[in-house]
């Protein structure tokens, strides 16, 4: 990231209270168990798949269900890439079931969903421990996120994040149940696929993907949680 982007970083993103990670993100407290290499590899492979050193990669993860972990994985995701000193955004785009301020403790009142509908500056939280990284919830869920998120004004948001952070996670609601995470991922043109063993079904997995496709967005890859 240039210097003048890093300077005018706090600038164009107004910075909330600080924020701490829960005890379920173990990225975050305990670096030798056994998880933590596994998302320090998925980290790597990411890092190699770069497209472009001068802008930044955003990521946005999707799974077709509930309960398969994505909002965990997303959130270790993150703190993964702000370990190496990569300035790094979070972002709860999942405007159904947020989940993100439950996991870094923050308060939800003014989120995604408020900086898209009033055109805000979106109110960033930094986290303790991680001066890199910074955090935007999704806020008090709108009546109709599919349109917020398929909105200019979220297009807008995006590219701004290009060029101020040099990565960009983004959490989702589930494609089996919203079309959400399919608007977010045309937009971020990158997707993670994300599914979990013995819960997933081969037929839900194959849809999301199918569907996916109209998105023209690129798969990096396919996760399996196992928990």
């Amino acid at each position: 990231m240039s210097a003048v982007a890093e300077a005018i970083r706090h600038d164009v993103h107004p910075i909330d209270h600080l924020v701490e990670p829960d005890a379920r993100l173990i990225m975050a407290h305990d670096p030798f168990d056994p998880r933590c290499e596994r998302i320090r590899a998925l980290r790597t492979e990411l890092l190699l798949r770069r497209e472009a050193d001068d802008r930044g990669d955003i990521v946005a993860l999707l799974s077709p269900g509930t309960g398969e972990g994505r909002s965990l994985l997303a959130a270790e995701l993150a703190i993964a890439f702000a370990q190496t000193g990569h300035p790094t955004l979070l972002v709860d785009a999942d405007m159904r079931r947020p989940h993100q301020h439950v996991l870094f403790g923050a308060h939800n009142r003014q989120g995604l969903s408020q900086a898209i509908e009033y055109g805000d500056r979106p109110q960033l939280h930094n986290v303790h421990g991680l001066p890199r990284m910074s955090v935007l919830t999704a806020g008090v869920v709108p009546g109709d996120p599919l349109e917020m998120l398929s909105s200019r004004r979220f297009a807008s948001m995006i590219e701004e994040w290009r060029s101020n952070f040099e990565f960009v996670v983004i959490d989702t609601a589930p494609v089996g149940h919203f079309s959400d995470g399919l608007a977010v991922a045309r937009l971020a043109g990158r997707v993670l696929a994300l599914s979990r063993a013995r819960h997933t079904s081969y037929k839900e997995m194959q849809d999301m993907l199918r569907r996916l496709a109209a998105t023209r967005s690129r798969i990096l890859g396919a996760v399996i949680n196992h928990f």
